[in-house]
């Protein structure tokens, strides 16, 4: 089941290093406002575009994959039907590098198929939630 109780999000919350699937380097995006806020809060964020060479002062990776840091949790900002796909590229970082706890499928976007495969992998996961209003809420 996705994570839908405050003190299982606040723990979630606890994350250092968040890689940002689809990361925007549009200011006014909210791709590109909700990272800029965790960053502001002292999260290590770590942008994932592959059309974008830097984002937030960061060089943005291609892929899940070529993120060369720790991820403890990834933050979707993709449509729903590229859900699959990241949910593949998280369970397989997971399995090679053991480092992703969480997926975190923002506002609008949740697909109840992928997070079932991800939660049978280990990650836990959320749908459908704005991270930076979770936080604000629950955190900040």
């Amino acid at each position: 089941m996705p994570v839908t109780a405050d003190e299982e999000l606040r723990e979630l919350l606890d994350a250092r290093h968040i890689a940002v699937v689809g990361c925007s380097s549009t200011p006014g995006k909210a791709a590109h406002e909700v990272p800029a806020y965790l960053a502001r809060a002292g999260y290590d964020v770590l942008p994932v575009n592959p059309y974008a060479d830097e984002v937030l002062g960061r060089e943005a990776a291609d892929s899940l994959a070529d993120v060369e840091e720790t991820v403890d949790l990834v933050d979707v900002f993709r449509p729903r039907d590229e859900v699959p796909g990241i949910v593949d590229e998280a369970v397989a970082r997971r399995e090679a590098r053991g480092d992703v706890r969480a997926l975190w499928l923002q506002l609008g976007i949740s697909h109840d198929e992928a997070a079932e495969r991800a939660e049978a992998a280990g990650l836990r996961v959320v749908q459908d939630r704005c991270l930076k209003i979770e936080h604000g809420r629950l955190v900040a």
